[in-house]
């Protein structure tokens, strides 16, 4: 397991490689930013957006939670991290789409299913509970189908149904609706599958997940 001395001997590795390697585009960062995406991922350790999509310093901005969600629009005062990092990078960086990444085995989806820390108090669990009620509706539409068996079948239907949540929850800010309706600004939808490494894209349209080849 990597310890934080493994992840300074990493910051060596990155410096003498890394950084080096793209020296000219970290030069360019100096400017600040200006991607074109906005990746909306889980907090889990085993999908790093980056990492899956290949991409180079400064070409997505990214804002991990657990489960990848988006709260729905709302105004009333508290501390939005999610809606102030879309904000951001829609209304300041003027990202042109935002991709909302699901993926297997996503212990967050999981509790939504299970409802396994319903009840529990912050610190043990609550927190967590709190933030995946988003789910709710989506959990009584994939028992409603699968039933509350708790199988492998329900977990992916569980973990895809989030993605389409996070999808309409951000449809609710008016500027990302009016953005999206006057062309200038995509969503997608896409689950990653640890088990075999697999990127599946979602279409609307039919509210399928096809594999990407």
């Amino acid at each position: 397991m990597v310890t934080f001395v493994d992840m300074l001997e990493g910051y060596r590795r990155f410096r003498a490689t890394g950084w080096s390697n793209q020296r000219a585009r970290w030069d360019e960062l100096k400017d600040g930013q200006s991607p074109r995406v906005m990746v909306i991922a889980c907090s889990d350790s085993r999908v790093d957006p980056s990492e899956i999509f290949d991409t180079n310093p400064g070409e997505i901005f990214v804002v991990r939670n657990v489960a990848a969600l988006v709260p729905p629009f709302e105004t009333n005062p508290g501390r939005h991290g999610v809606s102030a990092a879309v904000e951001f990078a829609v209304q300041i960086l003027g990202v042109q789409e935002i991709l909302v990444v699901g993926h297997g085995l996503c212990g967050g989806c999981g509790a939504a299913l299970t409802q396994d820390l319903h009840g529990a108090p912050p610190g043990e669990g609550g927190f967590i509970a709190s933030w995946i009620s988003m789910l709710d509706e989506a959990r009584a539409r994939v028992v409603a189908v699968h039933g509350d068996d708790r199988s492998r079948v329900a977990g992916r239907a569980m973990e895809q149904e989030a993605v389409k949540v996070s999808i309409a929850n951000l449809r609710s800010f008016p500027w990302i609706a009016e953005k999206e309706k006057a062309g200038r600004l995509a969503l997608k939808g896409a689950f990653f599958a640890i088990s075999d490494g697999m990127l599946h894209i979602l279409d609307e349209a039919d509210g399928a997940f096809t594999p990407y080849a």
